[in-house]
């Protein structure tokens, strides 16, 4: 499995069929375990049909973590290839969420919050890459935390 991450004018480009977004309230990091999984992930999936990917993430948020006040930062746009599946492209935001609701009756159980990420992930191939990425955006911006 491979990730590669591009500028996000490339959106111009592909057609993204995900959005990603790695969340973070406060010093921790959200992730939510899947009624039918016993592993954490992040919020996210596809792009419905006449959504932009700033709406599908918005609606993934709050549908998988109950994110009701938050700022969301367009990272990049990512491509996993894999030997056994089809490439596809999706576009990696940043959450910093500041309050959350009660957890939509939608599929995910539970969500928590990490202070380091757990290895008991979803997408074990996947999510380092984006957490690298993700990291370096937080670390380079004073607009993301704070």
């Amino acid at each position: 499995m491979l990730v590669n991450f591009y500028d996000l004018d490339k959106e111009k480009e592909v057609e993204l069929k995900y959005v990603v977004i790695m969340v973070k309230h406060g010093e921790e990091w959200i992730l939510a375990r899947h009624q039918n999984r016993s592993t954490w992930e992040f919020a996210g999936g596809h792009i419905e049909v006449g959504e932009i990917p700033e709406q599908a993430a918005a609606r993934e948020l709050y549908e998988e973590t109950g994110a009701e006040q938050f700022s969301l930062f367009p990272i990049a746009i990512y491509r996993v290839t894999s030997i056994d599946a089809p490439e596809n492209y999706g576009k990696l935001y940043f959450a910093n969420v500041e309050q959350f609701a009660e957890l939509p009756p939608y599929e995910m159980a539970e969500i928590r919050g990490f202070t380091e990420i757990p290895k008991e992930l979803t997408y074990p191939l996947i999510y380092p890459a984006l957490i690298s990425k993700v990291q370096d955006f937080i670390n380079h911006s004073s607009s993301a935390v704070g």
